[in-house]
């Protein structure tokens, strides 16, 4: 791992803690205070059926909750539900729904608000191909939910843990509400107290939280979770020397990203804690294959033959390090050195010779990138350069993060490249990849990844899911759908003469967070 701007080093008085370690037992913490959280950019939506973006996660992980959720090993561990069982012949899921579960108006959830959920995430979430092969659903009493499928799905409770779209429970009265357009009820510890949008965003302790006691403890986003804090709020600091400023002068209690180049100003404060989150989330470029020139895979395979992923990572100044792979090298799915040769190939002359086939005419190509995340943007203009090295018409078009994610997952806006970080996907495995695959480049009519796909989730040995993925990974990065960049960490900071029990994980949670 290689770390630009400041080294990170054991003597730093920003101490580094080791994931997972708490920083004081729970019993001896208080309820009550306001914490306040500076973050890059405020949330686009919070409809968790169509939330993707880390900075819409963060707050709707806290205020809605799934039937089953991540835990600290980003394994599945039962949330809203109790236990599930499963059929001999894999196509039957029957969920024991906790009881005495409450939303925040008020309501008992049941499950007639499960089937509501999963009715309205069919219409309008980019997920929704994921319950595709649902034959029906069952509600026999109000603390039963049964899923049936038309073919067999070895995958399906895992694919229902996934953080990103979330299988989120809502009350059924919201049902018919369309994409974006949610009222902002759930059930998990925190609920809604104000949103204005371009500052900052409240969340409020729900005082009716129903917390799963079965559960020694928190657990990932699953676990015996507790509301402490009285509030949260949000500001919304696009700047990073303006978060880590904020952190110093007392106005904000927990920053994220904070550049590395940027600790060395946290050196010399006892009271400052650094956290160091690797891995975080995998970097990539996603090219559109619906627009323009990228239409054409000859020249989406130009775009992948020139990147030279040093000279990005060292732009970006992240914690980074260099893979090739769309999983990590811990998971089963890991194919060696089978990726590698797609991977940072830095070969204009191959470009050159694919752009020649592509009879590419020096059609403009837009590199999309935002004003919010400096990495994003550093890594768009050195693949712009390195674009225009071998004979490409590429221009860079910045706008807001709001808009580049939007654009990206809804296929709006003029662009050919954009990059975003995704940071579930490769630690949840293929099943959480494939709604990225697809939306994203906006993939259409690519039969050999549909049938890689199929094969995935219809086959029992583990073997052959694995063999699957294979296929599904060099299909990915064989048609350019996503060109990896590399895998990348994060730094996030906090006051720790303030800020009780603030652990690395993913997504920052602040459930079972206090303050002195």
């Amino acid at each position: 791992m290689k770390i630009f701007g400041s080294l990170l080093r054991i003597g730093l008085a920003a101490v580094f803690v080791v994931a997972g370690a708490g920083l004081s037992a729970e019993a001896q913490q208080k309820k009550g205070g306001t914490l306040t959280y500076a973050y890059v950019s405020g949330p686009g939506t919070l409809d968790p059926h169509v939330a993707a973006s880390l900075v819409e996660l963060e707050v709707i992980h806290h205020m809605f909750e799934t039937l089953v959720a991540i835990d600290d090993k980003y394994n599945t561990r039962m949330s809203l539900a109790s236990k599930v069982d499963t059929s001999a012949d894999g196509k039957t899921f029957t969920f024991t729904l906790r009881k005495g579960v409450k939303f925040h108006n008020g309501k008992e959830m049941t499950s007639a608000d499960v089937l509501a959920s999963f009715e309205r995430y069919k219409k309008v979430s980019p997920n929704a191909s994921v319950l595709a092969d649902v034959e029906g659903y069952d509600t026999p009493d109000p603390s039963t939910f049964v899923v049936r499928l038309n073919k067999v799905n070895a995958v399906f409770v895992d694919i229902l843990k996934s953080p990103v779209y979330p299988f989120a429970i809502i009350p059924a009265e919201q049902k018919d509400k369309a994409a974006r357009e949610l009222e902002i009820i759930g059930t998990g510890p925190f609920m809604l107290g104000e949103w204005v949008k371009d500052s900052h965003l409240v969340m409020k302790r729900f005082d009716g939280y129903v917390a799963d006691e079965s559960a020694p403890g928190p657990d990932g986003l699953a676990g015996r979770r507790t509301a402490f804090l009285d509030s949260v709020r949000y500001n919304f600091v696009p700047e990073a020397n303006t978060r880590v400023a904020a952190l110093q002068s007392g106005g904000a209690d927990v920053i994220s990203d904070v550049p590395p180049d940027l600790v060395k100003r946290l050196e010399g404060r006892a009271d400052l804690t650094t956290l160091k989150v690797f891995p975080f989330c995998m970097q990539v470029f996603v090219v559109n294959t619906q627009q323009g020139p990228t239409k054409n895979p000859l020249v989406r395979q130009a775009i992948e033959a020139v990147v030279n992923v040093d000279d990005i990572l060292e732009a970006m100044g992240s914690v980074y390090q260099k893979s090739h792979s769309m999983v990590y090298a811990s998971s089963p799915y890991y194919q060696g050195d089978a990726m590698k040769p797609y991977y940072s190939q830095n070969n204009p002359a191959k470009a050159k010779e694919l752009l020649a086939k592509a009879g590419y005419k020096g059609e403009k190509i837009v590199l999309q990138t935002n004003s919010n995340y400096a990495t994003m943007r550093s890594a768009i203009l050195v693949l712009d350069e390195q674009m225009k090295a071998a004979g490409m018409n590429s221009s860079v078009d910045v706008v807001d993060w709001t808009t580049n994610a939007s654009n990206m997952q809804r296929g709006t806006g003029t662009w050919n490249v954009s990059t975003t970080g995704y940071c579930s996907n490769p630690l949840l495995g293929p099943q959480q990849w494939k709604v990225m695959f697809y939306t994203f480049p906006h993939v259409e009519g690519d039969k050999v990844l549909d049938d890689a796909y199929d094969r995935f989730y219809t086959s029992l040995d583990p073997k052959l899911r694995i063999a699957a993925w294979a296929d599904i990974e060099k299909r990915v990065l064989d048609q350019a759908y996503m060109i990896k960049i590399g895998d990348i960490g994060t730094i996030r900071a906090f006051n720790n003469k303030k800020v009780e029990n603030f652990t690395p994980y993913y997504l920052p949670r602040f459930s079972n967070v206090s303050v002195k």
